[in-house]
């Protein structure tokens, strides 16, 4: 797939996942970072992470982000879950 057709697809995504009104489960699980603020942080890697080439070999941008949500220190060679927590 054509890496600026992915990474359009990606961001479509992650704003669905952002304005979900059914973020309750994010603010009880992390205490320092809005939803919004978290996706914004998880795209800016997944967007470095498709132009490396990284995910390439995926079909959608769907695809990617379960991937990214399933593994995010295997995908993500930016990760570090203490950075977004400041």
């Amino acid at each position: 797939m054509e890496r600026e057709h992915l990474i359009a697809e990606v961001k479509r995504e992650y704003e669905r996942l952002a304005s979900d009104e059914s973020q309750q489960h994010f603010w009880q699980t992390t205490d320092r970072i809005a939803p919004d603020a978290y996706y914004e942080n998880v795209l800016g890697m997944v967007i470095d992470e498709i132009g490396d080439g990284t995910f390439d070999s995926f079909r959608s941008g769907l695809e990617v982000v379960e991937a990214v949500a399933n593994d995010k220190a295997r995908c993500l060679s930016q990760w570090d879950e203490r950075r977004l927590q400041h």
